[in-house]
C-alpha cells in the first residue's frame, strides 16, 4: 500500500517505522529537513521536505497514487487540511488525523467527507495514554491490558510470581486449580524473552511473562491466579501536567487520590484553576529527592511519569521506585530507551505511538481485520480477525482448529460467536447470549466468527491476512 505520512516527529517516525516494517511504500513529508534525514538514516522510506498544506508538496510526495494519508504533525490544524486536501483535491481513499481536541473525535460531524474536514479515523495518543494508563490502574498486577471484540475478551500480559495459584503448575492442571475461571495461555516468555508454545505439559515458572486470554468479568481472578493479587490502587502521583498528565489527573481525581508535580509555575496555575480541586497540585522538578520525600512518595501507590523528556521520565521513575513508591510507569518515546529500562526497577514503560499504532494497522492490514495489537516492542501481535463467506471462498469455514495452516508459533486463542446475524448483521444481543470459546483441535470454524489470533513473530501477519481474507467476487 502506499501511504503518506505528515509530521516526522516521534510520533510520525514510529508510525513510519511500523508501517514500513509491513512492507508498504512509505513517504513523510516534514517542514524540517534534519528531521526528516534523521528517519531515512533509520527507515527505508521517501522524504518530502515542506509544508504538506502545500498541494503542490502534496502532489511531489505523490499523493496521485496514494491509498491512505495519515497526518500526524503535531498541529491539529495542519492535519485537518491535510486531510481535506487528500479527499478533494486528490481523492485518497482514507484520511487518518492526529487531533486532540475532544470536539473533533470519530462520529464529529465536523469530520464527514461531505462537507466535513474528510477524515476518516482519528487518532489521539494523548487519549490513548490515557485510557491505556487506566486499564492498568483497574488491573494492577498487569504489564498490559488489550481489548478485543469490543470489549468482552482481553489479552492480558502478567508476570507469574512464586507463591502464586498457578506457579510450578502445569497448563493441563489449570481448570483443576481454578474451576470458576475462564482463560487460556497464549504464549509464554522466558529468561528475557525466549518465547515458549504453551501446551498442556508446559509449567508456569516464578518470573515468566504469561499472556492471556479471559473474558472481562474473569480478568481480575485470571491475573491473581498468576500474579497474586495486588491491592487496589489509591494514591497517585504524576509526573508533568503537560496535556497527558492533565486529562490523567481530571478522570483520575474522582476515585483516587491524586498529586500532579509540574515544573512550570504558570502551568501549574492553569492547572489549579481547571482541576478538581481535589488535586494537589506541586510546582517542582519531579527528580527533585527532598520533594519527593516531602510528598510522601514512599506512601504512592503508583508513580507516573509523563514530562517530555525521556531521560527526566526514567530517572525520577527510578528515584520515586528507591524511596518507596509501590509501583511506578514512565513515558518513553525512544524505542531504545524502552528496551534499555526492560528489566530494570521500572515496572512497566509506555510509548505515546505504540498505543496508536494496532489502531492504525487495522486500517492497513488486508483481509477482514477488526483490531490490532502490538506486543513486546513489536515482536509480536495480536489480531483480531471476522471470518466472512461460506466454504466455498473460504479457508476458514468448516475446518476443524487442527486443519488450519498457521504460521509457526500462531495460536487461535479464542472465537467470540454470536455477534451477527446470519446476513453480517450485528446482532441486537446480551452479552450473555454471546459466545467466548477457547478452541480445541476439533472446534470448526463458523461464519461471522470473531477469531483472535496470538503471532510471536511478526513476519507471520501476511500469512494469516491471507487465511482471512475470503475470495469474494
Amino acid at each position: 500500500m502506499k501511504i503518506i505520512i505528515v509530521g516526522a516527529g516521534r510520533v510520525g517516525e514510529s508510525v513510519a517505522r511500523n508501517l514500513a516494517s509491513e512492507k508498504n511504500e512509505i513517504t513523510i513529508i516534514d517542514p524540517k529537513a534534519d528531521l526528516i534525514a534523521l528517519v531515512q538514516s533509520q527507515i527505508d522510506l521517501r522524504g518530502i521536505v515542506g509544508n504538506a498544506v502545500e498541494p503542490s508538496i502534496l502532489k511531489a510526495a505523490g499523493a496521485g497514487e496514494a491509498q491512505m494519508m495519515i497526518a500526524c504533525a503535531s498541529a491539529a490544524e495542519t492535519n485537518l487540511v491535510v486531510c481535506k486536501l487528500a479527499h478533494d483535491l486528490f481523492k485518497i481513499p482514507t484520511t487518518v488525523a492526529r487531533i486532540s481536541y475532544d470536539d473533533y473525535q470519530n462520529g464529529s460531524e465536523i469530520l464527514r467527507k461531505d462537507g466535513g474536514f474528510a477524515v476518516d479515523y482519528v487518532i489521539c495518543p494523548e487519549k490513548s495514554v490515557t485510557n491505556y494508563i487506566h486499564e492498568l490502574i483497574d488491573h494492577p498486577e498487569a504489564l498490559q491490558v488489550l481489548k478485543f471484540a469490543e470489549g468482552l475478551l482481553s489479552l492480558v500480559a502478567v508476570r507469574a510470581v512464586a507463591d502464586s495459584v498457578l506457579a510450578r503448575h502445569t497448563i493441563a492442571e489449570i481448570p483443576s486449580l481454578i474451576p470458576n475461571i475462564q482463560m487460556r495461555i497464549v504464549a509464554i516468555y522466558r529468561d528475557g524473552g525466549t518465547f515458549i508454545y504453551p501446551d498442556q505439559s508446559t509449567q508456569i515458572q516464578p518470573g515468566d511473562e504469561v499472556f492471556l486470554l479471559a473474558p472481562k468479568d474473569h480478568i481480575h481472578n485470571a491475573l491473581g491466579a498468576i500474579h497474586d493479587f495486588d491491592r487496589p490502587i489509591k494514591r497517585i502521583m504524576i509526573a508533568g501536567g503537560g496535556r497527558v498528565g492533565y486529562r490523567l489527573a481530571k478522570t483520575l481525581s474522582k476515585d483516587h487520590q491524586v498529586k500532579i508535580l509540574e515544573g512550570n509555575k504558570s502551568r501549574c496555575e492553569y492547572l489549579s484553576a481547571e482541576l478538581s480541586s481535589k488535586v494537589i497540585v506541586l510546582h517542582g522538578n519531579s527528580n527533585d529527592e527532598n520533594i519527593l520525600v516531602e510528598e510522601n512518595i514512599n506512601s504512592m501507590d503508583l508513580f507516573i511519569s509523563l514530562t517530555s523528556n525521556d531521560q527526566d521520565n526514567i530517572m525520577s521513575s527510578l528515584l520515586a521506585k528507591k524511596l518507596g513508591a509501590r509501583r511506578v510507569i514512565t513515558l518513553v518515546n525512544r524505542k531504545s530507551y524502552a528496551e534499555l529500562i526492560e528489566g530494570s526497577q521500572i515496572d512497566i514503560a509506555i510509548s505515546p505511538a505504540s498505543t496508536i499504532i494496532g489502531e492504525l494497522l487495522a486500517y492497513v492490514r488486508r483481509g477482514d481485520v477488526e483490531a490490532v495489537h502490538s506486543l513486546r516492542g513489536g515482536a509480536a501481535e495480536a489480531l483480531e480477525g471476522l471470518v466472512r463467506g461460506d466454504q466455498k471462498n473460504s479457508q476458514l469455514i468448516g475446518k476443524q482448529i487442527s486443519e488450519i495452516n498457521l504460521p509457526e508459533g500462531a495460536q487461535i486463542g479464542a472465537i467470540v460467536r454470536g455477534r451477527h446475524l446470519p446476513d453480517g448483521r450485528l446482532a441486537n444481543l446480551s452479552v450473555a447470549q454471546i459466545a467466548i470459546i477457547f478452541p480445541e483441535k476439533g472446534t470448526r470454524i463458523e461464519p461471522w466468527d470473531h477469531l483472535v489470533i496470538f503471532l510471536p513473530n511478526r513476519r507471520s501477519v501476511h500469512a494469516v491476512e491471507k487465511l482471512l481474507n475470503a475470495d469474494r467476487d
